[in-house]
């Protein structure tokens, strides 16, 4: 995965909470309660991060969440349609989600957690479908893994030394 160090300040990110969890460990004196926050934050405009925060409150885990994954930003190939520039599988863990380019007016056509990743990473023309595991964070992270490892023509062309209408045709 291409997690490249991204500065998070140049970009006007939004924030999604994909889920909270509550984790118990039982001690001696009882039970620690406290949660997990997977958070999705992205710029609109091919940029887009994952993280997960951990605190004994809400709010404070959503924020730990939001800080974890606006240093983790990925870039993301978009093409010219709002889709993205070739089908990929994303795969983490047991999850893989396959990344099937769309046309437009197609829509977001995902499941719940590979669809935030998508809308908040400015895709609006695409198509998903997870494979396998259907744990939300490894599925937010397969996406995340499939994403960021998209390519655009011109990478592709500058690579291979060839023009990119030759590898277009």
């Amino acid at each position: 995965m291409k997690r490249s160090m991204i500065d998070a300040s140049q970009f006007e990110l939004t924030e999604k909470v994909v889920t909270i969890k509550r984790v118990t460990k039982v001690v001696k004196g009882g039970r620690n309660f406290r949660f997990t926050a997977l958070v999705v934050v992205g710029d609109g405009n091919g940029h887009v991060g994952v993280g997960l925060g951990k605190a004994t409150e809400i709010p404070e885990a959503i924020r730990k969440g939001k800080e974890d994954a606006s240093k983790h930003l990925v870039t993301v190939a978009i093409d010219e349609h709002s889709s993205i520039t070739h089908d990929f599988i994303g795969s983490y863990g047991a999850a893989r989600v396959l990344l099937k380019k769309a046309p437009e007016g197609t829509g977001i056509i995902a499941g719940g957690p590979s669809r935030i990743v998508c809308e908040l990473a400015g895709i609006k023309n695409i198509r998903t479908k997870s494979l396998g595991s259907n744990n939300k964070q490894n599925v937010v992270l397969a996406a995340l893994s499939g994403l960021g490892q998209l390519k655009s023509p011109e990478e592709v062309a500058r690579s291979r030394g060839k023009s990119v209408e030759e590898i277009l045709a």
